[in-house]
């Protein structure tokens, strides 16, 4: 059975693909980081987290369009640093991958629950995640028309919500309790301001996931950063508004730590009861799925690649009639499921959702820190490789966003060490496994330089 992808996929496919794989991060999950650090201090946070990801994002276009493989970072950190770099930005972007749908899927369960109050949440998420796998496993075509759909309605839907809120937004409620610890800047505002990293990270989360589909999009080296550039603008201004906006719109202290601040601020201008209050819980559920379901096509790339290359059980790789990865896109949604039904674990005195986002956070960190590892090893180690895009502001660009990155991570180790250490424990497995299956890898390798050699 073939384990190659099919390039079916446009440039605006795949803008749809990484907007809509982040754009529920404009509707829930970041205002968590106003519990932390106040409205002021995740503004700052937010904005530096904007300059990494725009400097990330144009550094990383270049590798996926030299090497437009399925495997996104975890196919550039094998070229740059062999195997074991290989397997480092592998789970970590699998990590992150598997761990965010499970929140966002719990998200789609409270959105619903406003409207049918005796529906289980978790019941929801579970329904959410064999919906959308069944819709990823008939057909990337399919599921990248359908993500382009759902993600044109989330953005429209977000253009209203401001539009609604803005008449009612006053810069008073905004800055009103607007530093973490105290009325005023403190020490502890600027702690606060590390602390609501994660969830300012939220607004942005995955978008570096349309790399995984670069092996199914048609001229890649044209289209991904066509893609990319206009999504990561996208995403910035949608993500400055919302906040500034929902901010205003009220005592914001009630929006810090749920799982829907749009409906919730849209209620302190037009009331509980207004036409424009129940069409956003109903049209918001679009930006919730659009990232769901793109997240869904992410992670199932992830397995299949590393499957694909010996890193995990060959079976992974296997692809259904429709060709799409179909065992890879189950198994992630088995690992969601149990995971939304863990609701009981506490960590850290987070929710269910904090807890998952964070440590979907630290996988994307670990992530990007490889990539721009990697970038900066293949300018010298393989200057053939051909680059028809190129990081502008090298190395510049890319070293910012490096250290953007490490700072994220020392802050994140820092202040959420139970998590922490969770994910090393997932890093620490993923590497004894590889240990014990090199024989495996060998043998792909051999398989590949046969095709190679035919």
């Amino acid at each position: 059975m073939t384990t190659k992808l099919k390039p079916t996929l446009g440039a605006l496919h795949l803008w749809g693909i990484a907007v809509g794989l982040v754009i529920s991060g404009e509707y829930f999950g970041w205002s968590y980081g106003w519990g932390v650090a106040g409205t002021l201090g995740f503004l700052i946070t937010t904005l530096f987290i904007a300059a990494m990801y725009t400097c990330f994002i144009f550094s990383f276009t270049e590798l996926t369009t030299a090497i437009p493989q399925a495997g996104g970072p975890f196919a550039y950190s094998r070229k740059a640093f062999g195997d074991t770099g290989g397997l480092i930005a592998g789970m970590a972007t699998l990590i992150e991958f598997v761990f965010a749908p499970p929140a966002i899927a719990m998200a789609i369960g409270a959105y619903l629950n406003v409207q049918f109050p005796g529906l289980d949440p978790k019941y929801a998420a579970v329904g959410a995640y064999i919906v959308f796998m069944g819709l990823n496993i008939l057909g990337v075509k399919l599921a990248a028309m359908f993500e382009l759909v759902v993600t044109i309605l989330a953005v429209i839907e977000l253009l209203v919500f401001m539009g609604v809120v803005s008449p009612g937004f006053t810069m008073s409620n905004f800055v009103a309790h607007g530093w973490a610890g105290s009325d005023g800047f403190s020490l502890s505002s600027v702690s606060g301001m590390f602390a609501a990293i994660p969830f300012a990270i939220w607004f942005f989360l995955a978008i570096e996931g349309a790399a995984m589909a670069a092996e199914e999009a048609k001229d890649p080296k044209r289209t991904i950063p066509r893609a990319y550039i206009t999504g990561i603008l996208t995403l910035v201004v949608l993500a400055i508004g919302v906040m500034l906006l929902a901010g205003g719109a009220g005592d914001w202290r009630k929006l810090s730590d749920i799982n829907d601040p749009l409906p919730q601020a849209m209620k302190m201008i037009v009331g509980e009861h207004s036409s424009w209050m129940h069409m956003l819980v109903w049209i918001g559920l679009f930006g919730l799925i659009a990232s769901f379901h793109g997240i869904i096509l992410g992670y199932s790339r992830q397995f299949f690649a590393l499957a694909r290359a010996g890193y995990l059980p060959h079976g992974l790789a296997k692809l259904s009639r429709f060709q799409t990865p179909h065992r890879a896109i189950l198994a992630g949604g088995v690992i969601g499921i149990i995971a939304i039904f863990c609701d009981g674990v506490n960590l850290q005195g987070m929710s269910l959702t904090a807890a998952m986002i964070t440590m979907a956070v630290f996988g994307a960190i670990v992530m990007y820190i490889m990539s721009m590892l990697s970038l900066f090893r293949l300018r010298r180690s393989a200057p053939e490789l051909e680059r028809s895009y190129r990081a502008p502001g090298y190395p510049v660009i890319p070293a910012i966003a490096l250290v953007c990155s490490v700072i994220c991570l020392v802050a994140m180790l820092w202040f959420n060490p139970e998590i922490g250490g969770l994910f090393i424990a997932f890093m620490v497995a993923g590497y004894l496994y590889f240990l014990s299956t090199k024989s495996r890898r060998d043998d792909v390798a051999n398989a590949e330089m046969v095709l190679e050699s035919e």
